[in-house]
């Protein structure tokens, strides 16, 4: 499907077993499930080394709702005020049980065997993200929190898993995000024209891929609120959990205060390396701009909160992107580009560059960072770095995750 300009890959430090050998191919799986946090999205790929680099090739994607009740029960121990001890110790299992499923009934789809698969790779679940440092008891602290333990997949699947990816990198002074930047760099970078890969999930996240880059010239981060916001305003209003298609943010207007008040908001000026999270646009925002703006249509305040999502996205890119690595084409990918009104409010911003989505590159909107995992998993089996230094902030590149076997 796509080729990486690369060596092939060195023999591997851990061998799980002979599918991981250097010359043949192997197939993995990937798991992600964003701060969105509406279900588990599982693509199957294969690897294929060759002399010319790594090829991968797409066998299977599918995105599996949680169960009903689930998703409330992750946003309300995502939240500081109403988390519980106990609840995220439960769901630290009980999600990685749900992932163990998607595995397998993708798989299952496909025709396929769990013993076909080589290895996973799993994001788990966010649950709590503090990229900013703390000092405590004569340390510096970074944190990050994800649940769904990768050795419960690993039991419950038989296939080796590699999680917890994010915290080699806090250990090493990063913020332990964005790490899709680098399958970004590998999959899009170009000899002869800026690119800029943006994500557009709970959060929305930005590559920027100066033509002939080098991976110490990639620069990545959060640029803000992605769906986050708007999901929380489409559940409060409405009962939904989202937004089909943008279709209400269509039928609303801009409230000039609103959009003033959110663009007022020092995240966007705050220069990278930076990554944010539910803890700055969760629910505790959210509920401060319902309590100020109360008497406003709801369409409208959803419109707003649209507006603000790729009006943030541009701003950042005008203050934090050099003028010369301006992106001359933009590549959008994940859930946001359901979103009618928030795609075409990035191409008036970013107008007259193009803005695309990841489809049309070859690579499923919906799947790429469920590819990405799956890929950071396989250069963990081979004892291969995984982070960008100068997108995370981290001492040095570092080799991610850990290995749970079968």
């Amino acid at each position: 499907m796509h080729k990486y300009k690369r060596k092939t890959a060195q023999s591997p430090r851990y061998r799980p077993g002979a599918s991981l050998s250097r010359s043949g191919s192997v197939i993995g799986a990937g798991l992600m499930s964003g701060t969105s946090a509406d279900g588990v999205d599982v693509a199957i790929v294969r690897f294929t080394p060759g002399p010319r680099g790594l090829r991968l090739r797409l066998l299977g994607f599918r995105t599996y709702p949680y169960p009903p009740g689930f998703r409330r029960l992750l946003l309300n121990n995502s939240d500081p005020a109403t988390a519980k001890l106990d609840q995220i110790s439960t769901l630290n299992i009980l999600t990685a049980e749900l992932f163990s499923d998607a595995v397998s009934n993708l798989a299952f789809s496909l025709g396929m065997s769990l013993r076909d698969i080589g290895f996973i790779g799993s994001h788990g679940q966010t649950v709590c993200h503090i990229p900013g440092k703390r000092k405590m008891f004569g340390h510096e602290i970074r944190s990050t929190l994800q649940i769904g333990h990768p050795s419960v997949i690993a039991k419950r699947t038989g296939v080796t898993t590699v999680g917890d990816f994010r915290v080699a990198d806090v250990a090493l002074g990063g913020s332990g995000a964005p790490l899709v930047p680098l399958c970004d760099y590998l999959i899009y970078r170009s000899p002869d024209l800026n690119r800029a890969a943006l994500n557009v999930g709970g959060i929305a996240n930005i590559t920027i891929l100066p033509r002939r880059c080098a991976p110490g010239r990639v620069r990545a981060f959060d640029t803000g609120p992605g769906n986050m916001m708007i999901d929380l305003l489409a559940e409060q209003y409405y009962g939904k959990s989202f937004d089909r298609g943008g279709e209400i943010a269509l039928r609303g207007r801009i409230v000039p205060s609103l959009l003033k008040r959110l663009s007022a908001h020092p995240y966007s000026r705050l220069a990278p390396p930076k990554s944010t999270g539910r803890e700055m646009f969760g629910e505790a925002f959210v509920r401060d701009l319902l309590r100020r703006f109360r008497g406003e249509r709801k369409e409208d305040v959803i419109a707003t909160v649209t507006e603000f999502t790729a009006l943030s996205v541009y701003m950042n890119c005008l203050l934090h992107v050099r003028k010369k690595d301006f992106p001359g084409e933009l590549i959008v990918s994940g859930g946001g580009v359901r979103n009618r009104y928030l795609l075409d409010a990035l191409r008036r911003y970013f107008h007259p560059v193009p803005v695309i989505v990841a489809d049309e590159t070859g690579i499923p909107s919906d799947a790429k960072e469920a590819i990405c995992f799956a890929l950071l998993a396989w250069r963990t089996l081979r004892g291969k770095p995984g982070n960008l230094p100068s997108v995370t902030g981290a001492g040095r590149s570092a080799v991610l995750g850990v290995i749970c076997p079968p």
